[in-house]
């Protein structure tokens, strides 16, 4: 006799009617029907498949030795439900052997937050398994909200209460959009959570999606002795949910989008690029914010940048909420203090401006290497296109002379090719020969290299207007490991 055949058959959020038609057919099908509930004994899986269920099947009803009360069980909690899904596991082996097919309901999807997951993992090797996908709780609260949960780039965190209160914050503080399950008795801890993360006004509560006993509420209306294990919260897109309403005459937020890849940028930043209704910025730095329909993108040349700030303000005075788009962090070398010098105009004065910070480039390149920044520090930029030469020289001197590390930006572009030889030759008036020299170039971006020299050793020919330096000073250590130079400044100092 060759065994059976499990089925793990999603039966959806709860309305019989979001069932698929594969489902139906296995229930229909199935030698045995197998279903958990509490002690209670009422399983709400099999009052959903019910329906599709015909006369002289076998069921197997599993309950749950214990679900949020206390337990007995010498090895606690976990002990007893692994020993419960082991005893399930093996009452249903005893039928697949027999050559039965089983049908195992799971509420929702069978993947996803399912203790069908459990009998799978015992059995998966060792009979044959279909899985069947339903509908999940996450869908069917969307559904009863009529709001959209996530578009385009936005990105949906689904949660389980029972995190630590400080770790649903931080998530949620993140999240463009989420869904908090495994509520009942975690409740209070996620309201606070979403007080914690400023996320209470925007959430919904939503109580057993799809059924004839549905509910949906404000998250913070919801008593929490009233909450059944069977809700869910739902913060939907700050984007899509509801239109976003921007202060009277608009607003200009300064973004650091970081030095290159994606995941350098901040969520906060993430959050302000999704709601601006205009993006202003350099040609380059706006290609790396993906496209979103409706919304506006202003790219200009890299040299003016005093015309790109009045063009913000101007949007902005005119009702619009602009994100004026910086590599790495607004405030370093780039558009925050440009936009903040053209607003102090008279005629810009009432236009609010906010900045936004971003990971820096000198941040950035010091991490490849390990931590040459790691005391004082300067950064300086070689462009002279902003201040005369001589001023850029009198400070390199001054900082060389002060035996602080420091990052240069801007150390080279296609039309200004000698500043750094005449740099390498000051910092040498007061710098041992052999003073690290860290040359990053295009980090976290595609084709990103980093060089360890000596200052003496430092070919201009290696310096494009892709990197950054980092100049150690008289105490940053390299040392040599099987991964490469590891590059420090103490935090102490001798004497």
């Amino acid at each position: 006799m060759s065994a059976g055949k499990l089925w793990g058959v999603g039966i959806g959020p709860g309305d019989p009617e979001l069932m698929t038609v594969k489902a139906v057919r296995v229930i229909g099908e199935a030698d045995v029907i197998a279903f958990h509930s509490a002690r209670h004994g009422r399983s709400i899986s099999r009052g959903v498949a019910a329906p599709y269920m015909r006369e002289g099947q076998i069921e197997e009803h599993l309950i749950y030795p214990v679900t949020t009360e206390t337990i007995d069980h010498p090895g606690g909690y976990q002990a007893a439900m692994d020993e419960f899904y082991e005893q399930s596991a093996e009452r249903l082996a005893a039928h697949l052997e027999a050559g039965r097919s089983v049908a195992l309901l799971a509420a929702g999807d069978p993947l996803f937050f399912s203790s069908y997951m459990h009998m799978h993992k015992r059995l998966a090797d060792r009979f044959e398994v279909e899985v069947i996908p339903g509908v999940t709780s996450v869908s069917a609260a969307s559904a009863a909200l009529a709001e959209p949960l996530v578009e385009g780039e936005e990105v949906l965190t689904v949660l389980p209460g029972t995190l630590p209160q400080d770790e649903l914050t931080r998530r949620l503080r993140e999240a463009d959009a989420a869904a908090i399950m495994k509520l009942g008795r975690t409740y209070p801890v996620v309201r606070q959570a979403l007080k914690d993360s400023g996320r209470i006004d925007e959430a919904r509560y939503v109580e057993r999606a799809s059924t004839d006993r549905q509910r949906v509420a404000r998250a913070d209306d919801v008593d929490d002795a009233d909450v059944p294990y069977f809700s869910i919260a739902i913060v939907p897109s700050p984007v899509n949910s509801r239109p976003y309403t921007p202060p009277a005459g608009g607003e200009v937020v300064v973004v650091g989008l970081g030095p290159g890849d994606r995941t350098w940028t901040t969520p906060q930043v993430r959050k302000e690029l999704a709601q601006a209704t205009d993006l202003v910025g350099y040609t380059t730095y706006i290609d790396r914010v993906p496209v979103r329909p409706g919304q506006r993108r202003h790219a200009s040349d890299n040299r003016v940048e005093a015309e790109r700030a009045a063009m913000a303000l101007d949007l902005a005075k005119r009702g619009a909420r602009v994100a004026v788009v910086s590599s790495g962090d607004p405030g370093v070398f780039a558009m925050a203090a440009a936009v903040l010098e053209v607003a102090s105009e008279e005629q810009w004065k009432d236009v609010p401006v906010r900045v936004l910070p971003g990971v820096t480039a000198a941040n950035a390149v010091a991490s490849r290497v390990g931590a040459p920044l790691g005391h004082d520090y300067a950064m300086l930029s070689l462009s002279d296109r902003l201040k005369p030469w001589d001023i850029v020289a009198k400070r390199i001197s001054a900082v060389a002379s002060a035996d602080m590390a420091f990052a240069v930006y801007n150390p080279a572009s296609k039309s200004r090719t000698w500043q750094v030889a005449a740099m390498r030759d000051l910092i040498l008036e007061h710098r041992s020969p052999d003073t690290p020299v860290i040359i990053g170039r295009d980090i976290a971006g595609p084709q990103e290299s980093v060089k360890v020299v000596g200052l003496a050793d430092l070919d201009p020919a290696d310096v494009d207007m892709r990197c950054l330096l980092i100049v150690g000073s008289s105490t940053t250590t390299v040392v040599e490991s099987a991964r490469g130079p590891r590059v420090f400044t103490p935090r102490h100092y001798p004497g």
